[in-house]
């Protein structure tokens, strides 16, 4: 996935929308294909790909990351526990906030398997159309990142993923923190599988 982020830095520059289709079809591809595949062993046969919202450039950002002052739902402390899936604990360092036209996202540090920034959301399609512990738009560590630099991040919502325990429970994943949750619905991005059946 690394590789394919690399990819996709380069050419949303020059053709964004060509560039998402071609970053939805290299992970189609590897979610077929790849051993370490998400999609759980019982439904790899039938897998046909993942479902996704249409491209919508309006939902596209490149954004300041400023330091979190008083007025934000988190402080600026040493690691917190998150609780992931199946009951675990992971340790998430707010290390600042985004802010976009709907809502502030806080930026986190992972203080666990390797470090790296974090960015989950939950939104309004979140347990109806999307995953209900949320989704996720950065996780640098495993090269899920746009690009940015040390004051700046690009947060594109067309690239928003559904964690791997949302496939499979034998994954455990971190939640979306309740201070990163949008009062809207982003219909951008990962849709939940069963939206394909139950659109027919």
């Amino acid at each position: 996935m690394a590789a394919t982020y690399a990819d996709a830095r380069r050419d949303r520059r020059l053709d964004p929308a060509a560039a998402l289709a071609r970053f939805r079809l290299a992970k189609d591809e590897l979610f077929a294909r790849h051993p370490q595949t998400p999609i759980a062993p019982t439904n790899r046969g039938a897998f046909r790909g993942l479902d996704y919202w249409p491209y919508d450039p309006a939902l596209q950002f490149d954004v300041r990351v400023r330091p979190i002052s008083t007025s934000d739902a988190v402080a600026p402390v040493a690691a917190s526990d998150i609780v992931a899936t199946g009951g675990d604990v992971m340790q998430l360092r707010p290390v600042g906030v985004v802010e976009l036209p709907f809502g502030a996202l806080t930026v986190y540090w992972i203080d666990v398997y390797g470090g790296g920034i974090f960015v989950p959301f939950r939104d309004l399609t979140c347990g109806i159309a999307s995953y209900g512990g949320g989704r996720y738009l950065l996780d640098t560590v495993k090269g899920a990142d746009l690009g940015g630099d040390d004051d700046h991040l690009v947060i594109d919502f067309n690239y928003a993923y559904h964690p791997s325990c949302s496939y499979d429970a034998r994954w455990s994943c971190p939640l979306a923190p309740p201070a990163n949750t949008l009062p809207v619905a982003i219909e951008a991005g990962e849709r939940m599988l069963s939206v394909v059946a139950s659109n027919g």
